[in-house]
């Protein structure tokens, strides 16, 4: 069976950037363009994995994953996070909120397939 992966980027093309290595990897991706639609189709789908965005409007990752991971629906599906914020602090304070993973933008097909072998 497919595994199930949430893809959530407020950006066409980095979503569909992903969502095609994913899918060639063999996923069922579900897309989400904000925190607010991560979280309610995380609880809705219970995806495998969450590949999660930072920056976003409304809802940022750091929010959307902190709050999955304080969900109890939700708290054991790990979160990587995929972004341009590249410092250390990014990823410690990543780690904080819940995430199990951090990609940084632009990210290659193999490191997003890496993290899924990982954490799926």
């Amino acid at each position: 069976m497919a595994k199930k992966v949430l893809v959530v980027d407020d950006s066409a093309a980095d979503l569909a950037n992903i969502k095609a290595v994913l899918s060639d990897a063999g996923c069922l991706v579900i897309t989400a363009t904000s925190g607010a639609e991560a979280i309610t189709k995380a609880k809705a789908e219970q995806p495998s994995v969450i590949f999660l965005d930072i920056v976003m409007p409304d809802m940022d990752g750091y929010e959307a994953c902190r709050q999955l991971s304080q969900d109890g629906a939700t708290k054991a599906i790990p979160v990587v996070f995929v972004t341009s914020k590249a410092q250390k602090a990014d990823k410690v304070w990543g780690e904080l909120q819940g995430a199990k993973g951090h990609l940084t933008k632009p990210y290659t097909a193999d490191q997003v397939v890496d993290q899924l072998k990982k954490l799926g």
